[in-house]
């Protein structure tokens, strides 16, 4: 289980779609042929079946729209955590981009050095963000830098250490039925999982130009991706009942202040879904 909480911890989550361009490049399709008709082209030839119309696609296929994070700082006896997102301004055509929204957040990610934790991470979002940065041409060395051993420093490549924390190997373990996803482990533990919109409604929503609700939906499983992470630590002693209590306390007045701005306004349905779980589940 999880053996160190580090001072520094984002908490964090992507989104991605089918990438038309590599579509065209890899299977010479027309430059001129509709992004939707790609994407349907690309499902096609990866196994599209009338049960399953949309398999999911090799990571480097794919495109990073979005990214969130819960970030946790402690300083002295004092917590302060905060909401994180990219793009910061979904209809901003330069932020959309995306090398900016990679390159922005594995420089940030280099330069502040967090303990990274995720949900399939390992498999999934930490090996998009590579894989495209790659594929962009991005540069990236104070992220990619690797101590000479793993316990001298910062390592987020190397399994033996919890610079990057998957929260799904601490929970799944081997063998048939093992799986846990992030949606199941959240709702039965009063968190809120996949409500209103989930994975399978991404691309469409991209599709749509629906770009604002997906980073919305990003945020609701950043901060998801971070609860389950604070009960898990407290499963494994790092947090006593009233610690707990107070840890949860702090995301509640985070989205509660942020519920009152404008732009982060949809935090209010986060925190009604979070009240009828606790509800159901009788851990209010």
């Amino acid at each position: 289980m999880i053996r160190t909480v580090q001072d520094h911890i984002w908490a964090f989550d992507c989104e991605w779609v089918p990438d038309p361009r590599a579509g065209r490049l890899l299977y010479k399709l027309p430059e001129d042929m509709p992004d939707r008709d790609v994407l349907t082209e690309m499902w096609q030839r990866n196994g599209a079946t009338p049960a399953e119309p949309t398999p999911f696609l090799k990571t480097v296929l794919c495109r990073v729209i979005s990214i969130a994070a819960v970030r946790r700082r402690v300083r002295g006896d004092e917590v302060k955590i905060d909401l994180l997102w990219l793009p910061r301004d979904p209809d901003s055509t330069e932020q959309q981009a995306e090398a900016s929204v990679v390159g922005k957040f594995l420089q940030a990610l280099g330069k502040s050095k967090p303990q990274l934790v995720g949900y399939n991470s390992r498999a999934a979002d930490l090996r998009i963000l590579v894989q495209r940065a790659v594929t962009l041409g991005l540069a990236a060395p104070e992220f990619c830098h690797r101590p000479d051993k793993p316990w001298e420093g910062v390592d987020y490549f190397h399994r033996d250490n919890e610079w990057h924390l998957d929260l799904m190997e601490h929970l799944s373990g081997w063998g048939k039925g093992g799986g846990v996803a992030l949606h199941e482990i959240a709702t039965l533990s009063g968190i809120p999982g996949k409500f209103d919109t989930d994975g399978l409604q991404v691309a469409p929503m991209w599709l749509d130009g629906h770009l604002r609700d997906i980073v919305r939906y990003n945020c609701f499983d950043a901060l998801t991706t971070y609860l389950v992470w604070l009960r898990m630590a407290h499963f494994a002693g790092h947090f006593d009942d009233a610690r707990y209590e107070c840890e949860q306390d702090l995301v509640r007045e985070l989205i509660m202040q942020l519920s009152e701005q404008p732009e982060t306004e949809f935090l209010t349905r986060y925190f009604e879904e979070w009240e009828r779980l606790q509800m159901l589940t009788g851990q209010n």
